[in-house]
């Protein structure tokens, strides 16, 4: 154990810490997590693992009982105590039921970003310290610097795993005592690391999707909670071409399982229309979809010393930062969002997250839509 804990640190150019700290670490049962923990058991911490449950199901989508299996296996393995706590009735009052009523208003919410802010970094981080613990770390891929005495949120080195956009409305005072040791790897990095160590979970794949749908049909899950109430398709010269299970199920820019075909290039949703229960589609990309302005509500800054107008801003995990600008201030938490370029498919719902070259800003909710290109 001893030569392989020192083999890390010298993969990864590390050295044992001089002053080791009670870190509790957040368990998943993923890989990502468990190179954490390791990481810092090398350095020298006294390390211990919590797993958090938060969904009630057990299904081939979202497997609580196997995934705390996982955990039980690496924590042996690493030779540091571990626990389990239940955050299921937590989890669904203050996120799973604001998702379920954010659809019904035919929003596009991201329950990621609120289990973080109010799972994760609150009801758990809580948990962690009633325990004693100096501080607590997670398998995400981000990092916390120390700037004149401010602690920033900054992007992960890797580009393509970088997870600060889900973290963005968090409360800033808990970055001073949150650990990310992955925030500097590569996922590459981290795989290699599992294997080199033989972690009992090595290959394990990455979970993927909302963590309590998994990869199962989206509307199939949603259908579960929201009645189906059955709607036109409809173009936006008025010709019903359609008929669809209700406006909540579906989002701008949707292309798949609408169900109309035809000649011609595919159909998209291009607009929706609650009130009515319409969903409004066109062919092709259609201008429509494109727009250059947004309103932000309950903007969450994470720093408070920003000096200009002018950041870079995304609309959802996977889309590139996109230069824009800050305007008309209701509030510090609510303004216009300006982006310089037109921007595709961004729907009420969505988070918008402002970013200064890799410092994490901050993240609201997006409340209205400027007008379309057409």
């Amino acid at each position: 154990m001893k030569a392989k804990l020192e083999s890390v640190l010298k993969k990864l150019a590390l050295d044992k810490v001089e002053s080791p700290k009670k870190v509790v670490v957040g368990l998943s049962g993923g890989v990502d997590s468990a190179v954490a923990a390791l990481i810092l058991k090398a350095q020298g911490h006294e390390v211990i693992g919590l797993f958090m449950k938060n969904w009630q199901e057990e299904s081939e989508y979202c497997s609580a009982e196997k995934d705390y299996q996982d955990v039980m296996r690496v924590c042996q393995q690493l030779g540091i105590v571990y626990y389990s706590i239940d955050l299921v009735q937590e989890y669904q009052q203050h996120v799973f039921d604001q998702f379920i009523a954010d659809y019904r208003r035919g929003l596009t919410p991201n329950p990621d970003l609120f289990c973080n802010r109010e799972i994760k970094f609150k009801f758990f981080y809580d948990y962690a310290f009633n325990w004693g613990a100096d501080y607590m770390a997670t398998g995400h891929y981000c990092q916390v610097k120390q700037v004149d005495g401010q602690f920033q949120l900054h992007k992960g080195v890797d580009p393509n795993k970088d997870q600060s956009y889900f973290l963005a409305t968090i409360n800033p005072q808990v970055l001073s005592r949150v650990l990310f040791p992955l925030g500097g790897l590569l996922k590459t990095q981290v795989r290699e690391i599992a294997k080199d160590f033989g972690l009992a979970n090595q290959d394990k794949k990455d979970s993927t999707g909302i963590c309590f749908i998994g990869e199962r049909d989206f509307k199939e899950f949603l259908s579960q909670y929201i009645e189906k109430q059955k709607g036109p398709f409809q173009t936006l010269d008025g010709q019903v071409v359609g008929e669809h299970d209700g406006m909540c199920f579906y989002t701008l820019g949707q292309r798949k399982g609408l169900g109309l075909g035809g000649a011609g290039e595919p159909w998209f949703v291009v607009d929706k229309d609650p009130e009515k229960n319409i969903v409004y589609v066109e062919r092709g990309d259609h201008p429509r979809l494109y727009r250059q302005m947004i309103g932000v509500k309950d903007f969450s800054w994470l720093t408070p010393n920003v000096q200009e107008s002018s950041v870079m801003g995304k609309i959802r995990y996977r889309s590139a930062d996109q230069e824009c600008c800050l305007q008309n201030f209701k509030s510090n938490s609510e303004f216009e969002v300006h982006f310089s370029q037109w921007q595709r498919a961004m729907s009420l719902g969505q988070f918008f997250v402002a970013y200064q070259q890799t410092q994490c800003l901050g993240g609201g909710i997006i409340s209205h839509l400027g007008a379309p290109q057409c």
